[in-house]
């Protein structure tokens, strides 16, 4: 896949081909570009202006980047309240022997 073109590069064509002295394909072969890829990015600039609805490039980064945070909290938070569950499993009244020391139920010796 090619590099992507520079932010001002891209800038400056769609400001070019938005001025209308020339069709799209003729300004695109001018800076050595697709005519199809002109075509993506006049509305992509038209959203980033805010002339046309939809979600701004740097406004859909950090939305990836907030959903991205917040997966990460909910597992940590499922992490903490399985800790609390199993610490406080072992806070019951009667519990106040280790696990290991406890007798088996099936032998009465204990287990290991």
């Amino acid at each position: 896949m090619p590099r992507p073109h520079p932010k001002e590069f891209r800038d400056d064509v769609v400001a070019v081909a938005r001025r209308g002295e020339a069709p799209v394909a003729e300004i695109a072969k001018d800076f050595g570009i697709s005519e199809s890829c002109l075509r993506n990015w006049l509305p992509r600039a038209d959203v980033e202006d805010g002339h046309r609805p939809g979600t701004p490039t740097q406004e859909s980064a950090e939305l990836r980047e907030l959903r991205r945070r917040n997966r990460l909290l909910e597992q940590e938070n499922e992490v903490l309240r399985r800790a609390a569950a199993y610490l406080s499993q072992a806070n019951l009244p009667g519990n106040d022997v280790p696990a290991r020391v406890r007798s088996s139920p099936r032998t009465g010796s204990p287990s290991r």
